[in-house]
């Protein structure tokens, strides 16, 4: 794909992508970069390049909130393939075993009450191991990159938080090269953290077969979702369309502030406060009774996290009730 170069800087804020399948998150990140006319952009938690959907950009100031975004909930649209494994869990990796869908196949088809009892099993917060094929850094090193030379990796298990499990379609029967498996499409909200791919393991190994990832789609991350994300190619098309004008405006991007009242829980603040928080001094603890709800927050977001602004309704900082006071831990409009 040609990517354009910006002409102009492209103004502080987030920009929600459209990610494409086969694309890595540095790949976004990379070409936004080189769109944006700017070194300073940075992701709010990556996508395995099979997977496609939500991935939040932050430009130029806005990566500082990143680190406050990252830990937000997702949802996910899946396809899992179960009777089938793999050696990375997922459609990307060689077939590891195939001994077929049969414990969930019944005269009539799919035994969908068994079915339905695996999927509640693993609801809540659950006890899970990230796929051994994965970016968690072994001793210094990324788990995948020693799975690759042929080492045996096992990473320890973690508590993650599935807030939704659901089937969406009918099951499929589906025969593949020496088995007959199911395709089962599911959507999956759960905490930052979960990997999906070990979801489809866990899901195939409840019902005594395999199972392993097909397709993956990100819907939302917090409250941000498909509906405001923009593929690169829509991008592309933005700075083009500014190549002869006479003062390009770079991308369109969630302002600071749009950002920030979308994500946390709000506190207004008066002339006095505003001029504090903005040398980073302390104030009275916000409490939850003194801070209004995210205009579109969905489970995401740091919820210890409050978007404070000044009397005009700009940002000023992000504050954390912390040992009575609250403090601030990121001030973006400083004095």
């Amino acid at each position: 794909m040609d990517i354009p170069r910006g002409r102009a800087t492209t103004p502080d804020g987030l920009l929600v992508v459209d990610k494409p399948q086969g694309w890595t998150s540095h790949d976004v990140v990379a070409r936004t970069r080189r769109l944006a006319a700017t070194k300073k952009v940075g992701h709010a938690g990556t996508l395995d390049p099979m997977a496609t959907g939500v991935l939040v950009l932050g430009v130029g100031r806005a990566t500082r909130l990143l680190t406050y975004l990252v830990g937000a909930d997702k949802e996910y649209a899946a396809t899992v393939r179960l009777g089938q494994t793999t050696i990375t869990d997922d459609a990307e990796g060689e077939v590891a075993a195939a001994p077929g869908a049969g414990p969930l196949l019944t005269a009539d088809g799919v035994d969908t009450a068994a079915l339905e009892r695996a999927l509640a099993a693993l609801r809540g917060p659950i006890s899970q191991v990230p796929s051994a094929v994965s970016a968690i850094k072994v001793d210094g090193r990324r788990a995948y990159a020693r799975v690759r030379q042929g080492e045996e990796v096992a990473l320890a298990a973690r508590t993650v938080t599935i807030h939704r499990l659901e089937v969406t379609a009918p099951p499929r029967v589906v025969e593949v090269p020496g088995a007959t498996v199911v395709d089962v499409d599911v959507v999956v909200g759960c905490s930052s953290g979960t990997y999906v791919r070990a979801l489809a393991r866990d899901l195939g190994a409840a019902l005594g077969t395999g199972g392993h990832l097909t397709a993956l789609r990100r819907t939302s991350v917090g409250p941000f979702t498909l509906a405001q994300a923009r593929s690169v190619p829509d991008l592309a098309a933005e700075v083009a369309a500014q190549a002869d004008a006479a003062e390009p405006a770079g991308l369109r991007t969630l302002t600071l502030t749009e950002a920030a009242t979308t994500a946390f829980p709000v506190r207004r603040l008066d002339e006095a406060q505003t001029r504090a928080v903005r040398v980073g001094k302390f104030l009275p603890p916000t409490g939850p009774a003194g801070a209004e709800p995210a205009a579109q927050q969905a489970g995401g977001g740091h919820p210890a996290v409050t978007a404070a602004l000044a009397p005009d309704g700009h940002v000023v900082a992000l504050l954390a009730d912390r040992d009575g006071a609250a403090r601030p831990v990121l001030v973006l409009d400083p004095a």
